[in-house]
């Protein structure tokens, strides 16, 4: 599971359509690294990502889209810059893979596993600002006690 966590969240920075524009590792750096990404992969694994400057990420996984949407967490160094490749360091991974990264418009990127150009995962930026919620005056509450006082003066006329 961790390993997975590991390949799919660290897909956050990987390869894409013809018209992607690749991202070497401080493109990806500038990109990515303290916004929050919605994540859908080749197999149907889904979820949200943040990576921290220091190569940890925190995020959701849902394995293949069904099933308990996870918490993960990974570690410090996790993900790491090799010349001008985004590689992780995975607990019981007998290698380090390496990414590809295609941004794919101003939100979005598509990220592979060197090699693998199957095993992808897309990537949408989310927007965390919090939404204002307008709140609007109701003429009602003036009216009814416009018409309270209207009563009451008629019914003290009487």
């Amino acid at each position: 599971m961790v390993m997975r966590s590991a390949i799919l969240v660290a897909g956050l920075l990987a390869t894409g359509a013809a018209s992607a524009e690749s991202m070497n590792a401080d493109e990806a750096r500038r990109f990515v690294v303290g916004k929050l990404f919605a994540y859908n992969c080749f197999d149907g694994t889904r979820g949200t990502g943040r990576i921290s400057n220091d190569g940890s990420v925190v995020g959701t996984v849902q394995v293949r889209g069904s099933g308990p949407t996870r918490s993960t967490a990974l570690p410090p160094g996790t993900l790491h810059v090799k010349g001008q490749t985004v590689c992780a360091n995975v607990r019981g991974m007998p290698f380090s893979p390496c990414f590809n990264l295609e941004k794919t418009d101003a939100q979005s990127f598509r990220g592979s596993v060197s090699g693998l150009g199957f095993a992808y995962c897309d990537f949408t930026r989310r927007n965390t600002r919090p939404t204002i919620v307008r709140a609007t005056l109701r003429p009602q509450a003036r009216e009814s006690s416009s018409i309270r006082s209207t009563a009451s003066s008629a019914s003290g006329a009487e």
